[in-house]
Order: structure tokens, then sequence, then C-alpha cells
């Protein structure tokens, strides 16, 4: 399991060394924070993913294998090998499609989901921009649909690990090709396909919840019909970006509020 674990470290630490390395040679839309705002924003996704670093191993691992371990049933021998791993993937995401919703829904969630999309541009540093609590409270909720399915902690480790390629393609700064765009977007989700999910029109913010595979919003009715261009505006129509401080305790300071009606 150390192996597994260790492996996920070394692949989601090149897919992401890759894409920040290509978006800043070929990146898509142009950053509207120059200077100073540039660099600000940069040390302030930075904090965010360093702070979150240690909830991993000291609350995420443990909670996860503690489910994991607990299962309320015995899986049948056919749920097993390479298809149940694929199976366990599938489920996993659709459930962690739910949540993403709730967290845009249930004003409570929202207030610790909002910090991820205060963030006024796109880029593979965003897709690690989450506050420490949303993850926390992510691995809890999750824990509960662990024990349900008797979901293996292998199964969980390898969805995290294609999860975390998949998130940092689809808030990266880059243009796929149209020959790889349109086959690959009828799968998983694409930066032209999440990037309308940041857009600062509400309506918009609340759709594209997909995390891996694309067919969830169109299935129930959440992809939007934006369309992702170089000038799209990134962000939140109500809150803009504060200090990394500021990050951290904004969700503790009184009630949460809607990102709008689904």
């Amino acid at each position: 399991m150390e192996a597994l674990i260790a492996s996920k470290a070394i692949i989601v630490f090149g897919v992401f060394a890759l894409l920040f390395a290509v978006e800043r040679l070929y990146g898509f839309a142009r950053q509207p924070q120059q200077g100073a705002d540039k660099r600000n924003r940069l040390l302030r996704n930075i904090g965010l993913w360093l702070i979150t670093v240690p909830v991993s191993p000291l609350i995420v691992i443990p909670i996860t294998a503690l489910a994991s371990s607990h299962a309320l049933w015995q899986r049948p021998d056919w749920w097993s090998g390479i298809g149940g791993l694929a199976l366990d993937i599938l489920l996993l995401d659709l459930w962690i499609y739910w949540m993403h919703r709730a967290f845009h829904r249930v004003p409570f969630l929202w207030r610790f989901h909002e910090i991820h999309h205060r963030d006024g541009f796109l880029d593979a540093t965003s897709a690690f921009r989450f506050h420490f609590a949303e993850v926390i409270l992510s691995a809890c909720v999750r824990a509960a649909f662990i024990v349900a399915l008797a979901v293996p902690l292998s199964s969980v480790i390898v969805f995290e690990t294609v999860a975390a390629v998949i998130v940092t393609l689809h808030h990266s700064n880059i243009r796929l090709p149209r020959w790889l765009e349109r086959p690959l977007s009828l799968v998983i989700i694409t930066p032209s396909i999440h990037w309308v999910h940041h857009h600062v029109i509400r309506s918009d913010t609340n759709s594209n919840y997909g995390t891996i595979f694309s067919f969830w919003d169109p299935l129930f009715r959440t992809r939007s019909a934006t369309v992702r261009t170089e000038d799209l505006p990134i962000g939140l129509d109500d809150a803009g970006d504060i200090s990394l401080g500021g990050l951290i305790v904004q969700p503790f300071r009184g009630a949460g509020r809607r990102t709008g009606d689904e």
C-alpha cells in the first residue's frame, strides 16, 4: 500500500510539473493579474496547497483506511480485479459528482468550497487550491460511501490518483488540439468543460460538476452550453480573492452563501 501511495505522489507531481511548464510556454488565456498581483495569486495557491499537504497522511488516509476495513458486507467474487477497480472508479466519481453539487448548494459547505472559486484565474495550481477543512469534510462524507459499498483502500488510492491527474488537466491553462479535444471530452472532463464551471456567471458556476467523467453532467442536466473563450471571466461575481490568511479564516466567519438556485 505504501508503494501505491508513493506512486500516486510521483505521478501527480509529474503531471503537475509538465502542465505547469506547458501552460507557461503555450498558455491558452492571458492572466488578468500581472506583476505583484500575479505573484501573490501564485503564492496564495501554493500556500493553500502546503497547508493541505499534511492533511492527507494525518487525516484523509487514516479515515479512508478505517472506513475500508469496516465494510458492511463482503463483495461477491465478480466485483474484483480490473473490472472491480473500474467499477469502483466509476461509482466513486459519481459520488464525487453529487458531493460537488452539495458543496455548491448547501450554505455551510459552500463557505469552504468558495475558497476554491475565489481564484481569479485558472492554471495547474488551481487544482490544489482547496481549504483544508473541505478536504477533511469530503473525506468524512466519502467514508460513509466506502463503508456502504465495501470499497478497498487500493481502489480509493487509484481513484484519487486518476482524479488528481484529470483535475490538474482540466484546471490548466492549455487548449487541447481539436482532434484530441472532441473524442476526449466525450469521456473525461477537459479544460474547455471545467473552465466554464469557474465562470463568474452563477448559472455556469452551478454547472459542469464532473471530476473525471464528462457524462454525468449531460445525464443529470447540469452541463452548461457556454463555450470557453480566452477572455472568459473567472471567479465569483460577489467575492474576490483575498490574502492567504483571509482565505483560511473566511469559512469560519458567519453563514455561508448560496451560489444560486440550480
